[in-house]
């Protein structure tokens, strides 16, 4: 009995060997040796040398960029977030229906998320959003005056045009809102139906309250994605105009890769480390207030 209890402990082991490995290799030795290397004078050609905290004091004291990206990074997230899962939300009320053809609409619906973060749809929207794209064709069509402005190079416009490029990726959040609509029994509707309850009592009473884990799941994992966001502020703006879509990210890829202050970006992303985490821990104190659990009563 004892070599047979050995064997499968071994089998179970063997079987998620792969994934310690991976966490081991691919997580936790990189993100020891980012700590370390945000106390380091580090550029990537040179041996790192311990520099304390400097890094983050001159962070803190004397880097105006920084405030820059932060602000950036959290107008994106603050309004992009919402208006993906709203956005989200609708269509995925639309597609749970019991149409003919309704799979092939949902997957079209999805093939945003799939190819959106890739370069060859960033430059696709750098295009579109252009002087002379399709956008501003598409107005000059409909009223007959087109527009004499770049969309993605103007400050005013510009992180407004990777706001709505956000919004268009909805299909992640879509899926998901999708089958927790699907988990929904039929019979609390039409217990709502009997009483007198109209389409938008329903909504209000029923779906969203059963909703409500789904759509904590989804506003972090949003959330953390808006953080993120590196590809859209490089290829389609690189930063620009005047910072205006300098993501954080993207100014940790500058100061790592540009500018070869390993050291220093590497306090960045630690930064943003704690951040995310802040924002994390507020949602999840706050979904106290708001997520129904139906096993549980409000958790």
């Amino acid at each position: 009995m004892n070599k047979k209890k050995l064997k499968e402990q071994y089998g179970g082991y063997m079987y998620i060997a792969p994934w310690i490995i991976g966490f081991v290799f691919l997580t936790m030795i990189p993100f020891v040796c980012l700590i370390y290397f945000s106390f380091t004078d580090y550029s990537l050609l040179s041996t790192p040398q311990w520099a304390g905290i400097k890094n983050y004091l001159k962070v803190f004291t004397g880097d105006q960029k920084f405030i820059a990206a932060l602000k950036v990074t959290f107008i994106y997230v603050l309004v992009s977030v919402p208006l993906k899962l709203i956005a989200a939300l609708l269509v995925a009320l639309l597609l749970n229906q019991k149409r003919r053809g309704i799979g092939i609409y949902r997957t079209l619906f999805y093939i945003p998320s799939i190819i959106g973060g890739s370069v060859a749809v960033a430059v696709m929207w750098r295009n579109l959003f252009s002087r002379e794209g399709a956008f501003n064709a598409l107005i000059e069509l409909v009223t007959g005056f087109h527009p004499d402005i770049s969309w993605v190079a103007d400050p005013k416009t510009a992180l407004g045009s990777l706001i709505l490029m956000a919004v268009w990726q909805f299909g992640s959040p879509m899926l998901i809102f999708l089958a927790g609509l699907k988990n929904i029994p039929v019979s609390y509707y039409e217990a709502a139906t009997v009483d007198g309850a109209n389409k938008f009592q329903c909504f209000f009473s029923i779906t969203l309250p059963m909703l409500s884990p789904i759509i904590f799941f989804n506003l972090i994992m949003q959330m953390i994605n808006g953080f993120m966001t590196f590809t859209q502020g490089l290829v389609v703006t690189n930063g620009g105009p005047m910072n205006k879509t300098l993501f954080y990210q993207l100014y940790v890829y500058q100061q790592g890769f540009e500018d070869f202050r390993m050291g220093y970006a590497s306090a960045l992303s630690c930064i943003l480390l704690v951040i995310v985490l802040v924002f994390t821990a507020f949602a999840f104190k706050s979904s106290d207030a708001w997520a129904f659990y139906e096993s549980e009563g409000k958790k």
